[in-house]
């Protein structure tokens, strides 16, 4: 939710799971659910039985959000497929902002009188006339030349959103993903303010989540800068004092690496090699490390690249349905659940939590830290819930089984935990794509169906007419421009790698952009990273297209 925290004080869904059966619009914004959130389908398919509008900005246009076999339907699987998008929106990679500042425009400009909340707008933002300024300022003509959609189908767009009484943003890593993915996350805040599509039921913000724990982790704090509120409470409670200067993100840790100034690395699951991009860069830095203890559920490519010249153990661990006690998870929206566990996979397997509290154990004997008391998983709970603002049920929840909200996420009401109390609009230049006459084509690394991060489980992706690993996914039109057909072998280049036995099939994708799979792709991806949120532009890679 990069971006957010900025506009309206928040980082997370302002949305409850209840709010998409009471919406009557969603837009499905640079994400593919299909194969991604398939339970989010469910709610998408209820939302066009009822009459809703669901509105697709993808730059792909993926089958599974054309049409969907939605496997809990008998109607859906007969029928083939349910209808998904009720309209479909193709940017060029990297013109959202641009198409955002079309959607502005065309409200901005609209007759109808609920095009604009300018009641809310006056009582609950500020930033509006600057907004208004700039969005004056811009011409059609640009605004289709950088977003690759035209001037009549984002007024279309527009139509819909404007007959809505009750919107959701949902949004994914095609939105954040690139070296403007803040700003791209607010200016979709802004689409949501100038409607007043947030601080009521039904409407809101929600950025899609891929794992459970994503955003649980920020939640307790494992990020590079804790709040003051939290580091006081932590100090006070066990009579230590933190370091107060800032810590790594990923990708600085990466860089600290390569420069030699980590001696010791503790990866807790994942699979940092794979995950990262700059292949090459990322398995240099990570053997410059000497020491690296692994805690794995299950071997991938992170235990066997990044190890030469250096030392490593890989400690095997429980998986969440292996603990032997309960454990808690953080869905996207804000819900936290309990697991009980208790299957037996590996006897002589620990929980990562019990082998975290040892290490501490022998490395800081007299820390004033109860980390022996933290082997059980109550007594740890127990000091989320006193240190962490918004987790205080968790105490109970182990016993009570009481599921619940993070206390002051949900925004039912036009209530903003920003310094004015108010929500931002944020104003953003139109960015360039950074092609060239050497890297003439845009890419984005994407996951298949079958995929579940960087682990694959089928090489033929079913979601896109079983494209193989090594495929590169183009338009048609530059298919035929370049003399290519499906099938034939090309090398993929960019500033910092090559693809080489690649191979080329058609996909409904605007010219100029290409699409390439996650991890396979890592290896033209170079050091990229938004300023703001610090994440590397995966979805954004100047390439050249070499035939073979």
């Amino acid at each position: 939710g990069g971006g957010l925290g900025a506009t309206i004080g928040t980082g997370t869904a302002t949305v409850e799971l209840e709010d998409l059966s009471l919406c009557d619009c969603i837009f499905v914004i640079g994400a593919n659910p299909s194969s991604n959130h398939p339970r989010f389908i469910h709610k998408l398919k209820a939302l066009r039985d009822r009459g809703g509008e669901v509105i697709i900005i993808n730059p792909a246009k993926e089958p599974g959000l054309v049409k969907f076999a939605v496997p809990k339907s008998p109607k859906s699987m007969i029928a083939g497929g349910t209808e998904i998008a009720s309209l479909y929106i193709q940017p060029k990679i990297g013109g959202d902002l641009a198409l955002f500042k079309g959607i502005y425009k065309a409200l901005l400009e609209s007759d109808n009188p609920t095009a604009v909340n300018r009641t809310f707008i006056s009582e609950f933002c500020y930033g509006f006339n600057e907004l208004e300024a700039n969005s004056q300022n811009c011409n059609w003509a640009d605004i289709e030349a950088d977003s690759g959609v035209s001037t009549a189908d984002i007024k279309k767009l527009a139509a819909v959103y404007i007959q809505s009484k009750n919107t959701v943003f949902a949004w994914g890593m095609g939105m954040t993903h690139h070296a403007f993915g803040v700003q791209n996350v607010e200016a979709i805040s802004n689409l949501a303010l100038l409607r007043g599509m947030l601080g009521r039921p039904g409407a809101g913000l929600l950025p899609l989540r891929g794992h459970s724990n994503v955003q649980g982790l920020g939640t307790i704090g494992v990020k590079p800068v804790l709040t003051e509120d939290v580091i006081a409470k932590i100090e006070t409670a066990f009579g230590i004092c933190l370091p107060k200067q800032k810590g790594l993100d990923t990708f600085h840790a990466l860089k600290a690496a390569e420069s030699g100034d980590i001696d010791c690395a503790c990866i807790v699951g994942g699979n940092l090699y794979s995950a990262s991009p700059d292949t090459q860069w990322v398995k240099t830095a990570l053997e410059k490390i000497p020491f690296k203890l692994y805690l794995t559920t299950t071997l991938n490519q992170g235990h066997i690249n990044g190890i030469d010249h250096s030392e490593a153990l890989i400690l095997p661990v429980l998986a969440r349905d292996e603990e032997p006690q309960s454990t808690t998870q953080e869905s996207m929206f804000n819900f936290v659940r309990l697991s009980d566990g208790g299957i037996e996979r590996i006897i002589n397997a620990r929980s990562e939590v019990d082998i975290i509290a040892s290490l501490a154990q022998h490395l800081l004997p007299k820390c004033p830290i109860p980390f022996a008391g933290f082997k059980n998983h109550q007594h740890l709970r127990e000091a989320i819930a006193e240190l962490i603002p918004g987790l205080e049920k968790l105490a109970d929840i182990g016993i009570a089984k009481k599921e619940f909200h993070v206390n002051n996420r949900l925004m039912h009401k036009p209530l903003f935990n920003t310094p004015s109390g108010k929500a931002n609009f944020k104003i953003h230049e139109t960015p360039k794509n950074g092609t060239s006459s050497d890297y003439p084509f845009l890419l984005a690394s994407i996951r298949s169906e079958g995929q579940f991060n960087s682990i694959i489980y089928e090489e033929l992706d079913s979601y896109r007419y079983n494209a193989k690993r090594n495929a590169i996914l183009m338009c048609p039109d530059d298919m035929t421009r370049l003399n290519l057909k499906n099938g034939d072998d090309i090398t993929v280049k960019s500033a910092v790698g090559e693809m080489k036995n690649a191979i080329v099939q058609a996909f409904d994708i605007p010219p100029g952009n290409v699409m390439a799979y996650y991890p396979e792709a890592n290896m033209l991806i170079g050091q990229t990273i938004d300023p703001q949120s610090l994440t590397p532009a995966f979805k954004s890679m100047p390439v050249a297209l070499l035939q073979q």
